[in-house]
């Protein structure tokens, strides 16, 4: 009995490990793997014996990435710059126009400053300061390199773009072979094939079913959250304002879709989403505490008001956004976000 026990656990501990890994992977690491398994003899019999039927799910959306072959850095994760929709910078990139951006800031050409500005009709600083947030944001990636060591700094795994529709946010997904399809499994022919096949075989096929299963939960999880964070971030999405996301905590997320806080975390841990004005960010943007909420508001007051020292920044919050915070805790939030001191943003 001790032994069937043992048994019985590790298959459940190796379950939720293997679990685990799938809800962490890339999108393009997932895409590969499954891709490998529909084109087994193994996955071939289970279609034909009806054990395994793929279905396609309805009003599936598909889109291709603006920025292909660029991975959105991790250290960039909840960047003021990069959720603004009506920030400076996301204005002087749709100037531009997304075929430009793309050619002249995210190629690998070597251009100048200069030579950025007039091709894209910008002034020289302009195209310092976009050249300048290009490099901090995103690096270049190599889809076919067998090994992500080749890749300096880790990066996020781009899920799908956002766009808005009828004044509403929608999905379209960037890798088809993963979100173009559902596994459904009778399990009445699971048992009639198992009691078929040698089982060598049998186990082999089980493996198969389980890995199917895993990745299935993994893309129904996943769209969930998705479904949810664009329903109370709505009003952030169609108007581009950071300031309109609301706080919307893991845990409160998590008790909302019934799932466990460590899955959600290793969900959302490692995604990005394209937003519709064109620049990707995390999905952790989305899931916004109290603090970090705060810590944006100060970082755009404190480069817009380069003048206000920490006791001004702590009066400006307070006025703005009708929150006390003690000078030690703005002095924190302005160290953690990089910003300067007042006699740096001055200088």
């Amino acid at each position: 009995m001790r032994l069937r026990l043992n048994t019985k656990t590790g298959a459940r501990v190796h379950g939720q490990m293997k679990l685990a890994r799938l809800l962490e992977s890339p999108e393009s690491e997932l895409e590969r793997r499954v891709v490998a398994l529909e084109s087994g003899a193994l996955f071939g019999r289970l279609l034909e014996s009806g054990v395994v039927t793929r279905q396609i799910p309805e009003h599936m959306r598909f889109a291709n990435r603006r920025f292909a072959g660029r991975a959105l850095r991790t250290s960039s994760e909840g960047l003021p710059e990069l959720i603004d929709g009506t920030g400076d910078l996301a204005k002087l990139i749709s100037s531009i126009g997304q075929a430009d951006f793309t050619a002249v800031f995210l190629g690998d050409d070597g251009h100048a400053d200069a030579q950025r500005a007039k091709l894209c009709g910008i002034t020289v600083n302009d195209a310092r300061r976009l050249r300048q947030f290009v490099d901090k944001l995103y690096v270049q990636q190599e889809f076919e390199a067998p090994a992500p060591q080749a890749m300096k700094d880790p990066t996020f795994s781009a899920l799908a773009g956002i766009s808005i529709e009828d004044g509403k946010p929608v999905l379209g997904f960037f890798h088809r072979e993963i979100w173009d399809r559902r596994y459904l499994i009778n399990d009445e022919r699971r048992r009639d094939l198992a009691l078929d096949l040698p089982s060598r075989d049998a186990k082999k096929a089980e493996q198969l079913l389980r890995e199917l299963e895993f990745i299935d939960q993994r893309k129904t999880t996943l769209y969930r959250v998705l479904e949810a964070v664009l329903e109370t971030q709505a009003d952030y999405l169609v108007s581009g304002a950071a300031e309109r996301r609301v706080p919307l905590t893991q845990k409160a997320l998590s008790d909302r879709l019934g799932i466990s806080p460590s899955v959600l975390n290793r969900l959302i841990a490692n995604k990005s989403v394209e937003l519709p004005w064109g620049l990707e960010a995390s999905l952790s943007v989305f899931v916004p505490s109290r603090k970090s909420l705060l810590r944006d508001q100060l970082h755009d007051l404190a480069l817009a008001r380069p003048e206000l020292s920490d006791e001004g920044l702590r009066a400006a919050i307070r006025e703005q956004h009708g929150v006390e915070l003690s000078r030690r805790s703005i002095t924190q939030y302005r160290k953690e976000l990089g910003v300067g001191s007042l006699h740096r943003r001055k200088s």
